[in-house]
C-alpha cells in the first residue's frame, strides 16, 4: 500500500494493483493534460491535470462504495473505472471534444479501444477485471454507473472541488464526506437520503456558480473556439493527418503540431492561443435574445463554421476571422431523495426549493458568442446580429465588451 499527499483529500491510498495501473502509460499521459482546457489564461493556477482528478475520483469512488455496501469484486471495478474515466480525454480535455467527435466518432467515455487490449488489458485481466465490464461503468451502461456518472457522483465531487481550489475561485465548496454518508443504491442507481439534502443542494449551487465563473468563462471560451478551428483546419487540410493520432497527444505535442502546422490558419489561430493573443466578443447574448433552442437542433462545428462564414461575408471580411460559439443548453439539474418518513422516492424538487432556482439560473447563464479580431467588432457585431436575428439589447441588459 502507497500513501500519495493530495492537496484536496490529504492522503490517498494506492494498493499494488492501483499502482500498476497509475503507471500504465494510459493513465501517465493523463499528467499532461490539464483538467481544465485553457482556464489557466483566466486563472494562472489552473494547470492542475486529469492525472491527480482521476487520482482523487478513484479515492471517493472508494469511499462511497463502502458506505453502499458493495463487495469487494464490486469496488474494485467501481474503484478501476474511477481511476481509468478519463483517460479517453483528448488534448486539453473538454476543449478537443467536439473534434474527436466528429473527426473519430468517438467521446472520452468510450475508452474501450485503449482498455482491450496491450498493457492495460494484462493488468485488468491480472487482477480477475473484465475490460468489457470497465467500459461498462466509465460508459454509463452498469448499475452502478451513477456512482461515477450521475447527478450526485465521485466525478463532480472531486472536480468541483479541485477546480476551486486550483482557480482560487471560492464556489467549488463540497462536503463530499457528508454526501457520501448520506448515499444509498436503488435499483435505478444512487440516491440521497433526506438527511443529506443540504449538503447535495451546496453541490448543485457549486455547480451552478462555477459555470460562468470558470467552466463557461468568455476567455476560456474563446481559446477554445480558436483552438478547435486550428485542429479542424488541421485535419481538413493538411496530407496525412490521422485525428486518431491528434486526439492521443497531450497538451503540449498538440500544441507544438499546431503551431508549426503547414495550415497557415492553424499555425496562426494555435500561436495566438499559446501567447493570449486572443479574438474578442462581437456579440455575446443570453437565449432570450436568440432563439436558442432552434439555433441548437442538429448542430456542430460544422453547421457553426456555417454560420461564422455567412456572417464574415455580410460583415466583409476573411472568413476565418470570424467564429462562432454555440454551446449546449444547461440540462436540467435533478436528483432522488429517499424521505425518510414515506420511505417513498421522489425528485429533489419536491424537497427543495432551490433547485427550480438553480435551473432558472443556468438557463440565464447561457451565451451565445460570436468572436473576432479586435479590428472587426464593430462591423462583425451588426452582420452577426441580422444573421442570426438577435433582438436588440434593452437598456438593462446591456453588457460591456472587453
Amino acid at each position: 500500500m502507497k500513501i500519495i499527499k493530495d492537496p484536496v483529500h490529504g492522503y490517498v491510498e494506492a494498493d499494488a494493483f492501483a499502482l500498476r495501473l497509475l503507471d500504465s502509460e494510459v493513465v501517465q499521459r493523463l499528467r499532461h493534460v490539464t483538467q481544465l482546457g485553457f482556464a489557466n489564461l483566466v486563472y494562472p493556477g489552473a494547470n492542475h491535470s486529469r492525472f491527480e482528478h482521476s487520482l482523487g475520483t478513484m479515492h471517493l469512488a472508494g469511499l462511497i462504495s463502502g458506505q453502499l455496501g458493495l463487495d469487494d469484486g464490486e469496488t474494485r471495478l467501481v474503484t478501476t473505472a474511477a481511476l481509468l474515466h478519463d483517460i479517453g480525454h483528448g488534448p486539453f480535455s473538454h476543449v478537443t471534444e467536439p473534434v474527436m467527435e466528429e473527426f473519430t466518432g468517438r467521446s472520452h467515455h468510450e475508452i474501450d479501444h485503449l482498455i482491450r487490449e496491450g498493457e492495460t488489458a494484462a493488468i485488468l485481466e491480472g487482477e480477475g477485471l473484465d475490460p468489457a465490464e470497465v467500459c461498462a461503468v466509465v460508459a454509463g451502461k452498469h448499475r452502478l454507473a451513477s456512482i461515477i456518472h450521475g447527478s450526485l457522483d465521485v466525478d463532480r465531487m472531486d472536480y468541483l472541488m479541485r477546480d476551486a481550489h486550483y482557480t482560487g475561485v471560492p464556489y467549488g465548496t463540497v462536503d463530499a464526506h457528508r454526501l457520501i454518508r448520506s448515499t444509498i443504491l436503488t435499483e435505478s442507481g444512487i440516491a440521497l437520503h433526506e438527511g443529506g439534502i443540504n449538503a447535495a443542494e451546496s453541490l448543485l449551487i457549486a455547480r451552478t456558480l462555477m459555470r460562468p465563473a470558470v467552466y463557461f468563462h468568455h476567455v476560456s471560451r474563446i481559446a477554445t473556439s480558436m483552438f478547435v478551428h486550428a485542429l479542424r483546419e488541421e485535419v481538413r487540410t493538411v496530407p496525412g493527418t490521422d485525428a486518431h493520432e491528434l486526439m492521443r497527444m497531450d497538451d503540449a505535442a498538440c500544441m507544438e503540431r499546431l503551431k508549426h502546422s503547414p495550415s497557415p490558419i492553424a499555425r496562426d489561430l494555435a500561436r495566438r492561443v499559446y501567447y493570449r493573443d486572443l479574438y474578442k466578443r462581437a456579440l455575446y447574448v443570453g437565449e432570450d435574445r436568440v432563439n436558442a433552442a432552434a439555433l441548437r437542433q442538429d448542430l456542430g462545428p460544422v453547421r457553426e463554421r456555417e454560420i461564422a462564414r455567412e456572417i464574415a461575408e455580410s460583415a466583409g471580411v476573411m472568413e476565418d476571422a470570424v467564429l462562432v460559439d454555440i454551446p449546449p443548453l444547461p440540462r436540467a439539474l435533478s436528483m432522488e431523495v429517499r424521505v425518510r418518513n414515506s420511505h417513498a422516492m421522489v425528485d429533489i424538487e419536491e424537497v427543495s426549493p432551490l433547485i427550480n432556482t438553480l435551473n432558472d439560473t443556468r438557463r440565464q447563464q447561457w451565451r451565445l458568442g460570436v468572436y473576432t479580431l479586435e479590428e472587426h467588432r464593430n462591423t462583425v457585431e451588426a452582420a452577426a446580429m441580422e444573421v442570426l436575428r438577435v433582438k436588440r439589447a434593452t437598456k438593462q441588459d446591456k453588457l460591456i465588451v472587453t
